[in-house]
């Protein structure tokens, strides 16, 4: 591994981050990382900043106070799942706008004492009794986006129980008791999460409850007010001493039935006692050294794996951080990829889904062919694998015992479907909307199915050791954020925060699993730091650039697993209202 010299002029080198593979290079070498002379210390071309490095425990979430929460947790002595639940309680009452007991939940938890990962999959299913012939009959073509119709189970409740069957230490009444505590006595408001919740009570605020629990005053809280959601805290109260079937049984659950009924729609009490979470295990292909950890579908971590055995054929280290030819081909590998998430990835327990073959090398080699390196596909056809039988929050935990906790949770569209039960305190998920209503697909609706999922949590594992967990929010954004995330590290040689903080690119446009179709290449979306000259080459190649807002990029943490200092890297971006702390 090389490292940047200084030039015989005696001045050193000026070499872009990306450019030197310093920092990954010396960490997985066990040396320090060389100085970089004149250069900035910490950071690069684009705006970032250092690590959080700690020994004992560390926590990386999208809500400062939600990290705190977490560390409390550790301190007393909990685990790193005890940690995760404690931020995630936090994050559901301070960043509603993402998520919340009514949505879904997916993690992935390294336990030192096997050795090994365990992913659980705590996504609901839609109604019993709402059937495909019911959304014929209203002449719908999609799921709507609001109101009672895409509310299937909230998985999340029961995905917190499971995760802390299996790795919790102390009492669920002590994970819940920060989340208990701010909500009854307020918590100030952060800048990113204001913005969002102003305009999510925009096209919410006619639903019925909405403007009495979450628009205090008549209007949404602004940055620095004090919110309170008692209503919340006595759900959490009777979680904490009721367990998870006080929520899936008893009054929560009619209260989320009824809200349901009284707006039209169909789930009802035996959905919601009826609904278990499912312990998977992970799925991986080795990137460039380096076994990369996604969740199999629903959920769409498939895509990572696919997009990373396309580029592995690619020299990406010598096209270079934000080139033409490296950006060209993330987007041309990212289209093939999406158009077998569309078509393909769907509830197992329906589907046959064929994750072997999409991720075996054989494919990638066939889909590969079909890049172009001169020009921008308009469209590309969905593949044929060989079957073989047989808006969200991401947070990030690690303890002094070595457990790492990767955990995504979400209500979608923000802050969701617009379905309160009534005196609960939180919104219902809309997952149900990312159902296609073609027959005879993978992901067509049925009854008492899971939808094909958006929300992916991640981990790395290098030579069978843990690596890193991280993950990137933002709906059929995270799989692009995963793999730019991993590229800048692994070819880019970026620091944790870098890889983060770096400018993005999101491609819209491809096929969704909910029936559209890619028909015109699509849309190139790119964050400010991308050379106009680039821009412009892209644009003669046939992509179509465009700016859109820096919500639409996602949000990133991360916790790096040190082996050799033994120590944590903790990192949490800028596009969101985030802290990464340790002890």
């Amino acid at each position: 591994m090389k490292f940047s010299r200084a030039s015989n002029s005696g001045r050193p080198k000026r070499l872009a981050s990306w450019q030197k593979l310093t920092w990954i290079g010396a960490l997985l070498a066990g040396v320090s990382a060389p100085a970089r002379g004149t250069e900035r210390p910490i950071g690069a071309e684009f705006s970032t900043r250092s690590e959080v490095i700690a020994q004992h425990g560390i926590a990386a979430t999208s809500q400062p106070l939600a990290t705190q929460a977490a560390l409390e947790v550790l301190r007393q002595g909990g685990s790193a799942v005890d940690a995760a639940i404690a931020a995630n309680a936090c994050t559901g009452l301070m960043e509603p706008t993402g998520s919340g007991v009514g949505g879904d939940l997916f993690a992935i938890v390294w336990d030192p004492k096997t050795h090994r990962l365990h992913g659980l999959n705590a996504c609901g299913r839609s109604p019993y009794r709402l059937t495909l012939e019911e959304f014929q009959k209203r002449n719908l073509k999609t799921i709507p986006s609001f109101g009672p119709l895409p509310v299937t189970v909230p998985g999340c409740v029961d995905g917190w129980f499971a995760l802390h069957s299996k790795f919790g230490r102390q009492p669920m009444a002590s994970n819940l008791s920060a989340a208990i505590r701010y909500a009854s006595n307020g918590f100030p408001l952060s800048p990113v999460i204001a913005s969002d919740w102003a305009r999510n009570a925009a096209s919410l605020k006619s639903y019925p409850r909405f403007a009495e629990t979450y628009m205090p005053g008549g209007r949404a809280p602004r940055a620095g007010e004090v919110f309170r959601n008692p209503a919340l805290a006595r759900t959490l109260t009777r979680i904490a001493t009721g367990g998870r079937d006080a929520f899936y049984r008893g009054e929560i659950a009619t209260a989320i039935a009824t809200a349901v009924r009284d707006q039209g729609g169909f789930l009802d009490e035996k959905d919601l006692a009826d609904h278990t979470s499912e312990w998977i295990d992970p799925v991986s292909v080795n990137y460039r050294g380096f076994d990369v950890w996604e969740l199999p579908p629903p959920g769409q971590g498939i895509a990572v794996l696919q997009q990373l055995n396309l580029l592995s054929a690619y020299d990406l280290r010598s096209m270079g951080f934000g080139s033409r030819d490296y950006m060209h081909h993330f987007v041309e590998t990212k289209k093939l990829v999406y158009e077998d998430r569309a078509r393909l990835y769907a509830d197992p327990a329906f589907s046959k889904v064929p994750v072997e073959g999409l991720l075996s090398s054989a494919y990638a080699k066939q889909r590969r062919a079909l890049v172009r390196p001169d020009r921008a596909a308009q469209t590309q056809p969905v593949g044929a694998p060989q079957l073989k039988q047989g808006d969200t929050i991401y947070l990030t935990v690690a303890d002094g015992d070595g457990m790492m906790v990767s955990l995504i949770q979400s209500n979608y569209r923000g802050m969701g479907s617009g379905v309160i039960p009534a005196e609960c305190g939180f919104i219902l998920h809309d997952r149900g909307e990312l159902f296609d209503l073609t027959p005879g697909r993978p992901n067509s609706y049925a009854p008492h199915k899971r939808p094909f999922h958006t929300i992916i949590p991640a981990f790395v594992t290098r030579d069978g050791e843990p690596f890193m967990s991280f993950g990137v929010m933002g709906g059929d954004m995270q799989p692009q954020g995963h793999v730019q995330v991993l590229v800048n590290l692994i070819d880019f040689g970026m620091t944790l925060q870098e890889a983060g903080d770096a400018p993005r690119m999101y491609h819209t446009g491809s096929s969704e699993p909910t029936g559209e179709t890619m028909t015109d290449g699509g849309v190139l979306n790119l964050e400010s730091g991308f050379s106009g000259t680039v821009q412009r080459d892209l644009a003669k190649m046939g992509h179509k650039i465009q700016r859109t807002s820096v919500g639409s990029f996602g949000g990133y943490q991360a916790i790096l697993w040190d082996r050799t200092n033994r120590v944590y890297h903790g990192a949490s971006e800028s596009r969101k209202d985030g802290q990464a702390a340790g002890y």
